[in-house]
């Protein structure tokens, strides 16, 4: 069954990242990315990119979302996650479809990103032109994928012997998700598919 968010049309959604939303539109963040969900042939979605192997820098050849580092002309996180989208994927989209900004999430270098989710619509209705500068691919996970058990993992980080924290892995689809991404897309299931998904991060000290 689709989660209850995508049944009607995001407005519970909406009103559970209302506070959220205005809280952190206020708030200058680091960069920011576009959790764009997405139909495919009827079955809801997220799209995910993989990033060109031929960047610099220390996502290259990673899947990730849309997104990047904010510049100095953006409004807020949602005109960084916007036109970060265009510039990677050839699609302007306006901020009507945009359900709301979930809680930010600290990159390896610290740095808070802003996850911006959006509802980009039927998949089959879009025409993406990814940059191959930036893109390597353009894949999507279904959420009945990402919700089966068997195509959820986990890794656990140690440091100096000491257990730290356990990161989620999603499996099994055309890229492997973890990082920032596979956190990102956890976040994103508990809010749209609750009591659906079991969390898989766990830092010790932290909640």
């Amino acid at each position: 069954s689709l989660p209850p968010c995508l049944l009607r049309g995001g407005q519970r959604c909406r009103g559970l990242l209302e506070k959220s939303t205005v809280r952190y539109k206020k708030e200058t963040m680091g960069a920011a990315v576009l959790v764009s969900l997405c139909s495919v042939a009827g079955d809801p979605a997220i799209l995910y990119t993989l990033r060109s192997s031929t960047l610099t820098g220390l996502y290259k050849g990673q899947v990730s979302f849309p997104g990047g580092k904010r510049d100095d002309s953006d409004q807020d996180a949602i005109t960084t996650a916007l036109r970060e989208t265009q510039e990677e994927l050839g699609i302007q989209l306006k901020e009507d479809c945009v359900w709301g900004i979930m809680r930010p999430v600290p990159d390896r270098t610290n740095m808070m990103v802003a996850s911006v989710l959006a509802n980009l619509g039927p998949l089959e209705n879009l025409t993406l032109k990814p940059n191959p500068q930036e893109v390597e691919a353009v894949f999507t996970l279904s959420f009945s994928h990402l919700l089966q058990e068997k195509n959820q993992g986990y890794t656990h980080y140690c440091r100096d012997g000491i257990y730290r924290y356990t990161m989620p892995v999603f499996l099994h689809g055309p890229h492997r998700v973890w990082g920032l991404t596979a956190i990102v897309t956890e976040l994103t299931l508990e809010l749209l598919a609750p009591g659906k998904y079991r969390r898989r991060t766990y830092v010790v000290g932290r909640h």
